[in-house]
């Protein structure tokens, strides 16, 4: 018998299942829902028959978030987190290859690898920016390219008009706006222009659902159509579907946590100028060794290898959770470890 070796190991998250007073390692939104929100969210739970199956694509909340952007359900494909969809979109599409951007988010190479997809890289520039004129060039006979603005881990932007070289190639590119709410800029008013440009979101970041698990991708009709194709039925819960749908009612509620996160993220970042990166996301990305010093005082942050090799990447918590972390990281300093 031949078994197929797992991609990754997620042997780290067991061994960090400890008593650790501060996580903030992954990117979560530091705030639960509010008591009266998630009252509402059981009021619906209550009027829903769990022995039936949810909708088979999932259609009432691809009609909220059409709504919620002007756009008509056709253009909506929704899934269990981001996740679900870019192993959905990397099987989707014909070419030699996939194209990313590294230092980048590192589950489009789990599932380039899981399908056995060949992953060309256009390496960030030293300000972590993309360059238009190499990935089109690089693309000529890619599947996808994927693009993360603002990109994870490094937490900038990138620039409309790289990202527009890229699209003028007719290359289908997969926009992952993960973070776009504490960014404030978007491209899914290029939806109109570009059939093959795909935006990716989520639920778990801005909207404090990442224990629900919904995302969704935005893209012309044709590429929801063969999306669906492909896509397993009934694979969004009725319990996911229906929080979801409530939290696109309160909108106000996740840019008020939003904009606290930004002012929290800002006062960090000022603190630690000479160390952090400007970041336009929920987190910070930092020239710091400090992984461990900072487990040891009970803070759990993320730990970068490679071209970021001692760096860490630490999520915007709670202003307490924070206090904390500048203490910690001012005593790091101070000791000179």
């Amino acid at each position: 018998m031949k078994i197929r070796g797992l991609v990754k190991s997620f042997e780290p998250y067991r061994v960090l299942e400890g008593n650790y007073k501060i996580w903030l390692d992954k990117n979560e939104n530091p705030f639960d829902l509010p008591p009266e929100i998630k009252e509402e969210i059981f009021e619906e739970l209550r009027k829903t028959p769990f022995n039936r199956y949810p909708h088979i694509t999932a259609m009432p909340l691809r009609e909220a978030i059409a709504e919620f952007y002007g756009l008509n359900p056709e253009n909506v494909a929704v899934g269990n987190g981001g996740d679900e969809l870019l192993s959905y979109l990397t099987r989707l599409f014909k070419g030699d290859y996939i194209v990313t951007t590294p230092p980048t988010f590192g589950m489009y190479y789990f599932y380039a690898k899981l399908n056995e997809i060949p992953v060309v890289e256009v390496p960030l520039d030293e300000s972590f920016t993309i360059n238009g004129d190499m990935i089109a060039e690089k693309a000529k006979k890619a599947s996808i390219v994927f693009i993360t603005s603002p990109n994870n881990p490094t937490g900038n932007t990138q620039p409309r008009e790289e990202i527009l070289k890229v699209l003028d190639t007719g290359v289908t590119v997969v926009l992952d706006e993960a973070y776009a709410e504490f960014s404030g800029k978007s491209c899914i008013d290029l939806l109109d222009k570009y059939e093959n440009l795909i935006i990716l979101r989520t639920f778990s970041k801005a909207f404090s659902l990442a224990g629900a698990r919904a995302g969704y991708l935005l893209a012309d009709e044709e590429i929801i159509n063969a999306f669906y194709r492909i896509k397993s039925p009934f694979s969004l819960n009725s319990l996911t579907m229906i929080t979801a749908k409530v939290m696109l009612n309160h909108y106000d509620v996740v840019m008020e946590r939003v904009n606290y996160i930004i002012k929290e993220r800002e006062r960090i970042y000022k603190k630690f100028k000479d160390y952090a990166y400007p970041s336009e996301a929920n987190f910070l990305l930092m020239r710091l060794d400090a992984y461990e010093f900072l487990l040891e005082k009970g803070i759990v942050v993320r730990k970068l290898g490679g071209q970021l090799k001692e760096h860490i990447r630490v999520t915007i918590g709670k202003r307490e959770e924070n206090d904390e972390l500048i203490n910690a990281l001012k005593e790091f300093l101070e000791g000179d470890y």
